[in-house]
């Protein structure tokens, strides 16, 4: 996988407007979480969205999840398996939130 860099970003808004500026989450053993939706873009053909928990403190590092487009038009968030993706996306986060 390459590095993604910022000026591949393309802005998007597709879970906000799907489900608004909050989105509830449940995991493997049903319980629900909800997050608020920070940052939401594209980069080299794939989608994210950074979402921050709304029971966590500001200090508390976001949560990073790759938009699926489901055969019906719905999304889907999903966490990101793959090491070198999950990295690379992550340093991109930071480079857009943090810039030198």
């Amino acid at each position: 996988m390459t590095d993604y860099s910022a000026d591949q970003v393309i802005w998007t808004s597709r879970v906000t407007d799907a489900f608004g500026p909050v989105v509830e989450l449940q995991d493997d053993q049903g319980k629900v979480s909800y997050y608020n939706v920070e940052k939401e873009f594209d980069v080299a053909g794939a989608s994210y969205a950074v979402l921050r928990s709304e029971n966590g403190n500001e200090d508390d590092e976001p949560e990073i999840f790759k938009i699926l487009t489901a055969a019906d038009g719905s999304l889907e968030l999903v966490t990101i398996d793959d090491d070198d993706e999950w990295e690379n996306v992550s340093e991109l986060y930071d480079e857009l939130t943090f810039p030198e």
